[in-house]
């Protein structure tokens, strides 16, 4: 039986709830996140401030250099996971099979479905009707055979978007998507690809396995069987979340020790949000660094749960100083909580913080 999987992915979230519950803000660039002055990041970006380069991430002291007219708004989970809480009730009164991957991002089997609907399209649709009609808030689905290809359909015409890819169209489709639409394959290891002239995913399927496991190791055989547009994953629902963790490789080896400190206290900053998120608290605290030869080690630090922020920051930056930095070129890094305390959301992801993306 062919799947119909549907991914669901709120568009701007943070912020168009905050723009939905304040109607000054509609049409005006708005970011959630820390302040400025603070060292704060990006939380969210409304569409209005991504036309000025404002994004996810970026330290908010630069998305006001970006756009001087930015609206800050300081974050509120509690509102953020009320909305929530309505769309995944939506979501499950479709299907019991939906694998939370944040508090505004789902993948649906809508295989079978309460409404007994034969097309992907139509679920789709009538489930992005139902979160505009509860909530006042526009969701982008894509709808395909498997969640590899669902996925970067919901990305294809946001915001408010639909798109289908049915099984008849998956190679077309393919065809036109370049190396970095597959999973894992960021920014470095995107460079690495292409250096060997591997830029599309038909070139990934055309390619010489010992050149390709040159590029990107142990992860040749996924991407392969990824860019042939194959995915057996099946929707898993109900995961509990066991930890969080960012981590990020940089396009240059960071050798400034204030600059590595920095990108580690925003880690461990986003770490803390996350679990303020969901009334979580954490025992561990980790920090990972990979060296300019490769060479990964990672740090870790038990003590009473907590998901204080400068508590976890601090522990953090002590792990930190305990590795080689300042002394080793940095290629890598990383921070994460572990060994959570507390109820999760029903809309909980899995534990990775959507704001750095993993090479």
């Amino acid at each position: 039986m062919i799947r119909r999987i549907i991914h669901v992915d709120m568009d701007a979230f943070y912020a168009s709830v905050e723009q939905r519950d304040r109607p000054d803000l509609k049409g005006r660039p708005v970011a959630v996140g820390g302040l400025p002055d603070s060292r704060g990041v990006v939380a969210a970006a409304s569409y209005e401030a991504r036309t000025f380069g404002v994004r996810s991430a970026i330290p908010m002291s630069r998305a006001v250099r970006l756009c001087p007219h930015l609206v800050i708004i300081s974050p509120n989970f509690q509102k953020y996971r009320a909305a929530s809480r309505q769309i995944f009730e939506i979501f499950r009164s479709v299907t019991p099979l939906v694998e939370g991957l944040s508090l505004d991002e789902a993948y649906l089997d809508v295989t079978s479905n309460a409404w007994n609907e034969p097309l992907g399209m139509t679920v789709a649709r009538r489930i992005k009707t139902l979160i505009r009609d509860a909530t006042g808030l526009t969701a982008s689905a894509g709808v395909a055979p498997n969640k590899f290809l669902a996925k970067i359909a919901s990305a294809w015409r946001k915001p408010d978007g639909l798109t289908v890819i049915a099984p008849e169209r998956v190679e077309s489709f393919l065809q036109k998507l370049p190396v970095e639409a597959l999973w894992g394959v960021g920014p470095v290891t995107s460079a690495r690809l292409r250096q060997r002239g591997i830029e599309k995913l038909t070139d990934v399927r055309q390619a010489d396995p010992a050149v390709l496991r040159a590029a990107v190791g142990n992860l040749t055989d996924w991407l392969v069987t990824l860019a042939a547009g194959q995915d057996d994953r099946a929707v898993t629902p109900n995961r509990p979340a066991k930890s969080s963790s960012s981590e990020r490789t940089y396009a240059e080896d960071l050798k400034d020790v204030g600059r590595i400190r920095e990108e580690v206290t925003g880690m461990a900053r986003h770490n803390a949000t996350w679990l303020a998120a969901r009334d979580l608290l954490c025992r561990t605290v980790t920090v990972k660094v990979r060296y300019d030869d490769f060479t990964t080690i990672t740090r870790s630090h038990s003590a009473p749960a907590t998901r204080d922020i400068e508590a976890i920051v601090h522990r953090a930056l002590a792990l930190l100083d305990k590795t080689e930095i300042g002394e080793r070129p940095v290629r890598l890094l990383g921070a994460g909580v572990h060994n959570l305390v507390g109820q999760t959301d029903p809309g909980d992801d899995d534990g990775r913080w959507p704001l750095f993306r993993t090479d």
